[in-house]
């Protein structure tokens, strides 16, 4: 089955409940209609005839069979609900408790990575409550640091710029050169833009003070910014409107975010974000392998059978393959430099092991590339 029957059965499924939904209004409405002018007809009515106008309302209401037909509609509804998931699972595996191992883990460790997202969105408050529901300390360094990122955010997004350019002067030292003269430029550029709108006649004066210090890095954006001063009065209609548009703001935003969190040594991405995204990506994998091996060989495995590839975003420290058996490093089979001053090339541990010679009295082991002779002694650990 290809996943365009998938989404066939997705749009068809979807349609019938559109159609689901419009006649649940429609049939709302009816009964609506029926008892204003029901309630018109009591106003209108004298006493005698109160009695009737309530018993035509009710035949009304029973005619319309208001609750055979909403059991029609949820009858209908739910067999199309209900083969929908059979179909899903022929094409996808449904059950992705498969790919569960009993792991212990490490409550401190994972509070902490719940608290440093909570910090990271900004929701001090859930922080707090989670941090009396957990018994957990808060991290007052990480808290006060990214208390402070979301003050400037929180500006940024009232257009007020002035927090953001006096955090980029105070941390200009810290801050990669680079990166930072292109945040401090794309603040400038909204911020000279903002005074256009406001007050033309500051616009030269910021130019001469502002940007053109900056302009030996973005010597084509400021001259781009130079023709704004033909349409002082009209931003919005000229060749370059899109420099002011929300999606430009929310750029900045995102790398001043970038900028902060390198400045205080942590990642710009949340680590239980990035655990989330790469158990996802890396689902597919450990579902297909869960289903090949025996349940007891699955809950016993120490090391995971195939290679995981999650690609480069998911990649935060060097890897080492052996060039022997093309086995990548790990905990149990380290990267290992051979000798202190003879070759220096690189081999994994096991490979040292298969290749060290016991006959002698010391062991030694022979460079599979440059021929050297050398005490496995000499051989020592490379921390990757």
């Amino acid at each position: 089955m290809d996943l365009k029957t998938i989404i066939d059965e997705f749009d068809r499924v979807a349609k019938k409940q559109e159609l689901s939904t419009s006649k649940y209004h429609q049939l709302i409405v009816m009964v609506e209609d029926e008892i204003k002018q029901a309630l018109a007809d009591l106003q209108s009515a004298n006493d005698i005839d109160h009695k009737s106008v309530i018993k035509h309302l009710t035949e009304k209401l029973d005619a319309y069979r208001v609750q055979e037909q909403i059991k029609m509609l949820k009858k209908d509804l739910k067999v199309d609900l209900k083969n929908y998931p059979e179909i899903l699972g022929e094409f996808v595996e449904t059950d992705i408790s498969k790919a569960s191992r009993n792991v212990e883990f490490e409550s401190p460790i994972v509070n902490k990575i719940i608290l440093n997202l909570l910090y990271h969105e900004g929701l001090f408050d859930v922080a707090n409550t989670f941090t009396n529901e957990a018994q957990q300390r808060h991290i007052n360094w990480l808290r006060r640091d990214f208390s402070k990122m979301h003050e400037i955010l929180d500006a940024l997004k009232a257009k007020n710029l002035e927090p953001a350019l006096n955090w980029v002067s105070v941390n200009r030292r810290i801050l990669d050169p680079k990166e930072s003269n292109n945040l401090e430029f794309n603040l400038r550029r909204l911020q000279f833009l903002k005074l256009l709108k406001e007050t033309p006649s500051e616009g030269i004066n910021f130019v001469k003070t502002y940007l053109s210090p900056l302009a030996s890095n973005h010597r084509n954006e400021v001259l781009n910014l130079t023709v704004f001063f033909f349409w002082p009065e009209k931003i919005e209609t000229s060749p370059y409107s899109d420099l002011m548009s929300p999606e430009k703001w929310a750029a900045v935003s995102q790398e001043f975010i970038v900028q902060f969190c390198g400045s205080i040594g942590v990642s710009f991405r949340n680590p239980l974000t990035v655990t989330v995204d790469a158990g996802a990506l890396g689902l597919p994998t450990l579902l297909n392998t869960a289903n090949l091996m025996g349940k007891d060989e699955w809950a016993a495995m120490r090391k995971f059978p195939v290679a995981m590839e999650l690609g480069k975003e998911f990649q935060f420290h060097s890897a080492f393959v052996c060039p022997v058996c093309k086995e990548q490093s790990d905990e149990d089979n380290p990267a290992m430099m051979l000798g202190m001053d003879e070759c220096h090339h690189v081999l994994c541990s096991q490979t040292i092991s298969a290749l060290t010679k016991r006959k002698t009295r010391f062991h030694t082991i022979q460079c599979p590339y440059c021929s050297c002779v050398m005490s496995v002694n000499m051989c020592r650990r490379l921390y990757l």
